[in-house]
């Protein structure tokens, strides 16, 4: 009898541990699958942005610092390796886009431009789409990262070495308000 209830008990614990073990994973996974969401919106913004450089070249020429800017921002991003290598990364450029857009402002030609307003348009949409998968990728961390937290699932977290990630935030230069002096 005896024998049997602690068969019973080591089974229960190996289904629990093999549940525990694939919920972890499938979060991880859906953590993974969130992040590549952000770069398919990225890689859209990065497609957007050498038309816009080009056509605001056209107006702007003494403006090359900010133009420079953009382009050095948006490489930088494209060298990052990592996700906060990214995060850092993406923070500079939307503040670089940001004085882009602010410089505009200036040359009314420029802002009565269809393909300036087009390109304004298009990638407005696409960092409000940026923004929504911050918001899904982060929402998956929060259930990941406390699925390591808690227990007992802590304990096949650290079994199987499941490490937790990073959330996408704001970096200091995001929080700023951003100033722009012509």
């Amino acid at each position: 009898m005896f024998k049997w209830i602690l068969l019973a008990i080591v089974i229960l614990i190996i289904l629990y541990v093999i549940g525990a073990y694939n919920k972890l994973v499938m979060l991880r996974n859906k953590v993974r699958d969130q992040w590549a969401q952000i770069d398919v919106q990225l890689k859209r913004r990065f497609d957007l942005i050498p038309n816009l450089v080009e056509t605001v070249k056209g107006y702007a020429k003494h403006e090359s610092d900010t133009l420079e800017n953009v382009v050095k921002a948006r490489n930088t991003f494209l060298s990052a390796s990592t996700p906060e290598e990214e995060i850092q990364a993406d923070g500079e450029l939307t503040k670089a886009m940001t004085k882009l857009f602010a410089l505009a402002e200036s040359y009314p030609d420029l802002k009565a431009n269809t393909n300036f307003t087009e390109l304004q348009h298009e990638l407005g949409e696409t960092e409000n789409k940026i923004a929504m998968a911050r918001q899904f990728y982060n929402d998956i961390v929060l259930k990941y990262n406390n699925q390591i937290d808690v227990i007992p699932s802590n304990i096949v977290a650290a079994l199987f070495k499941f490490k937790k990630e990073a959330f996408f935030e704001a970096n200091e230069t995001e929080r700023e308000n951003v100033q722009v002096k012509f």
